[in-house]
């Protein structure tokens, strides 16, 4: 006998403007329910107010998309961005913990210190090296000891056609530019947004279904290359004038206010063994979102 079929799933997002929050609302599958709020009517700077939402919507399932990412910014905002990356997920996992409704959340390889070769595992020593990395790593403990359902995604090096990243500064750049100096010397996955949201619901309709695995996990994009190994595929693949000369230069080089892992690549073994999701192929969701890209210019 077949199991009986589960009702829709109602699922309330935080986050609309995002690289991920834009992502899951264009990739929500057929048969999901979808309420997302952005900041005029969910602010991650008031804990307090997000978790009320939670608490009184007609919701299922909550994925928290949004967060303070300005990396370097953080450094001299670190009250900010630790209500908006701890404060507020806390809040918010605990009252879908009230609720008994799981609580998806995306994190970031800045939790590791980027040392070593290998990729990181999920049970690898956390160590952030700034203010950034440790307001989410912040955010991590308190959606644990929240102790309801959860999945904490821990992703890497994100672009898409959306907002602000490495593929639409590199195009930026490289129109006007026949040599550029990028680093050479940190590795990472390249994630597109779209499988991170591609993963997220996964995830969601796992729960919905009642096969849901709370943890934490790693998904990023394969394979592991460094920024300048990155900028020289983006030319490779963009229909610009002329395909700039990348040259390689250390992190030592391009100095910033926030120090960034030099090691980023994650292991992803760990989502894939308890939910039959895989690396995304970065090159290939390169290929898309310069199309998508240039077909709007």
């Amino acid at each position: 006998m077949k199991s009986p079929t589960p009702p829709p799933m109602k699922a309330l997002i935080f986050g609309t403007t995002g690289q991920v929050a834009r992502e899951l609302a264009r990739r929500v599958p057929a048969g999901i329910s979808l309420t997302a709020l952005g900041r005029d009517r969910a602010d991650l700077a008031d804990p307090a107010a997000c978790a009320r939402l939670i608490a009184t919507a007609d919701a299922d399932l909550v994925i928290n998309a949004a967060a303070y990412t300005a990396v370097d910014q953080a450094e001299t905002e670190a009250e900010a961005a630790h209500l908006v990356n701890a404060g507020a997920p806390g809040a918010m996992a605990r009252a879908a913990a009230t609720r008994g409704i799981p609580f998806l959340h995306v994190s970031t390889d800045y939790v590791f210190d980027g040392s070593g070769s290998r990729p990181w595992r999920e049970d690898d020593p956390t160590a952030p090296l700034g203010v950034y990395g440790a307001t989410k790593l912040a955010g991590e403990v308190a959606v644990r000891a929240a102790g309801g359902p959860h999945v904490i995604l821990r992703t890497a090096w994100v672009f898409s056609a959306h907002g602000r990243n490495f593929v639409k500064t590199m195009l930026r750049l490289g129109a006007t530019r026949d040599r550029l100096s990028v680093v050479g010397d940190q590795r990472g996955g390249p994630t597109p947004a779209a499988a991170i949201a591609d993963a997220l619901w996964t995830v969601a309709q796992a729960f919905h279904a009642g096969r849901g695995q709370s943890g934490t996990f790693h998904f990023a994009g394969s394979p592991t290359v460094s920024w300048a190994d990155f900028a020289e595929a983006i030319f490779a693949r963009a229909d610009l004038p002329q395909r700039p000369a990348v040259t390689r230069i250390p992190t030592s080089a391009y100095p910033t206010p926030a120090r960034r892992p030099e090691n980023s690549a994650l292991d992803c073994s760990r989502i894939l063994a308890a939910y039959g999701i895989g690396q995304p192929d970065w090159q290939q969701g390169l290929s898309e979102v310069i199309d998508e890209l240039e077909s709007v210019t």
